[in-house]
């Protein structure tokens, strides 16, 4: 049994029409409104700065499969005029989401230029409307307004974004207090408007910032919400992120045991000419769909709540606190300019079929030996999962995908007990929607053993047959 190995890139139209080795099928997609609930989502953001036409995505956000949309709700462009506001805009994409069978959750935010002079751009991103009576009461007369209009449409909403980082907490200077005074007054408006509402704090700048989180924690953030939400940037998904998660939670059990996360926004670009985060790395677009599968399957394996990809589409002309930067950020699963799939658009979709709800993690052994190419096996990452019955065992080798990956194979033992029954077992490649037959497993003793699998730097899934047509 063998993965075809790939050197280009072929969408699934193009796959179809080249020839298949023997046996080999490819994974059921399902749009969006055909999945009850997932975790999985895609950031819908900068349509308050007018950073892609978001007409042109609904087609393919529908055939994608997530379940949750994060939109940035756009004050400055919503309130041109002092008192006057101005909803089209964002009524027209949060009823094309919900029409396609995606929620929209709202990012509460940012400044206002009426209030909040002093921005580099008149969208101010990143101004907080603190410094003065004006600018809290017309802050609070806009998140009124905004809850009302969309009580029955949203109900999960996050207040700011990145408060613990300079360039989104302006113009002073970022600290947990002030960003709970804000959250302190937003919140109660929330409530009061929106029955039933789920309040997301923190988006926080990455998970590291241990002590401005205690500082939000001792000012009694954990109180005012119900989520936590986070931003985990890093070239390496994995990379020591186990560690930081476990200081990220201990942090906050140490003032509310359990609260839940969300990862709200993580992304890679897709070229080597980008901005915004991980821009100093070196990016294609194979590259981007790997990262993509790693980050949000490493999520919902950590048992992160609901986990999203930014972003829909390049955003070309970029802006953000310090104004526009004449320059694309490609973190889209969507090409800039022309609206074409890239594979991490393909990885994405593959992965929506398999890890919706119906999936959950599950404490199944899975072992990986022999461990080809001079890697250490003990750096392969597996996690495990169930889903109506059959086992999906995930595992991969957490390659700095900077460096390239030589392909090469590995020795899989899994032991599903009970708890699954793998009755046609078929390794199905993430990246490529590729369904492969297991010709060589052996069974013994409730023991599963496949003696030479392919091990690549994405995620490959052992499942049954049963869950892939």
């Amino acid at each position: 049994m063998k993965l075809t190995r790939r050197t280009l890139f072929l969408t699934p139209a193009l796959a179809m029409a080249q020839p298949q080795p023997e046996g080999v099928t490819r994974l059921k997609t399902r749009a969006s409104k055909d999945i009850a609930a997932s975790p999985l989502g895609i950031g819908f953001e900068t349509l308050d700065r007018d950073m892609f036409d978001p007409e042109r995505t609904y087609s393919h956000l529908a055939e994608l499969g997530v379940k949750w949309a994060r939109c940035q709700t756009g004050w400055a462009k919503t309130e041109k005029t002092k008192d006057q506001f101005d909803f089209a805009w964002l009524d027209r994409i949060v009823d094309s989401l919900l029409a396609i069978g995606i929620q929209p959750w709202f990012n509460l935010g940012y400044g206002n230029t009426l209030y909040t002079p002093g921005a580099a751009h008149p969208s101010a991103v990143g101004w907080a409307p603190l410094n003065s009576d004006e600018a809290r009461s017309a802050w609070l007369r806009y998140c009124e307004t905004i809850a009302r209009r969309y009580a029955t449409r949203v109900k999960h909403w996050e207040i700011w974004n990145e408060p613990n980082i300079a360039n989104f907490w302006q113009p002073n200077k970022p600290t947990g207090a002030s960003y709970v005074d804000l959250v302190k007054m937003t919140a109660p408006v929330l409530r009061k408007h929106v029955p039933g509402c789920t309040l997301i704090g923190g988006a926080y700048a990455g998970v590291a910032a241990l002590d401005y989180f205690e500082e939000c924690y001792e000012a009694g953030l954990l109180n005012l919400v119900d989520i936590i939400s986070y931003h985990p940037y890093r070239a390496i998904p994995e990379d020591n992120y186990d560690a930081d998660m476990r200081a990220f939670r201990g942090v906050m059990d140490r003032y509310k045991p359990g609260m839940r996360i969300w990862q709200g926004e993580n992304g890679a670009p897709s070229t080597l000419s980008t901005t915004g985060a991980l821009r100093q790395f070196e990016w294609d677009e194979i590259r981007q769909a790997k990262w993509l599968l790693r980050r949000v399957l490493t999520d919902i394996a950590m048992g992160v709540e609901m986990t999203s990809y930014f972003q829909t589409v390049d955003m070309q002309n970029y802006i953000w606190g310090s104004g526009k930067t004449n320059l694309t950020n490609s973190k889209g699963v969507l090409r800039g300019g022309d609206y074409t799939r890239k594979p991490s658009y393909y990885a994405y979709r593959n992965a929506c079929a398999l890890f919706d709800a119906e999936t959950k993690p599950a404490g199944l052994l899975l072992r990986v030996e022999q461990v080809g190419g001079g890697l250490d096996g003990r750096a392969v990452r597996t996690a495990t999962f169930v889903r109506k019955g059959a086992p999906v065992l995930l595992y991969w080798y957490p390659a700095d995908l900077q460096k390239g990956f030589e392909a090469t194979t590995c020795r899989l033992l899994s032991w599903s007990g009970k708890a699954a029954a793998l009755k046609d077992p078929v390794l199905v490649d993430l990246l490529h929607g590729e369904v492969h037959p297991v010709a060589d497993a052996k069974w013994s003793g409730g023991t599963l053993a496949i003696p030479r699998v392919p091990l690549r730097d994405y995620p490959v899934v052992l499942t049954d047959r049963s869950l892939t047509a």
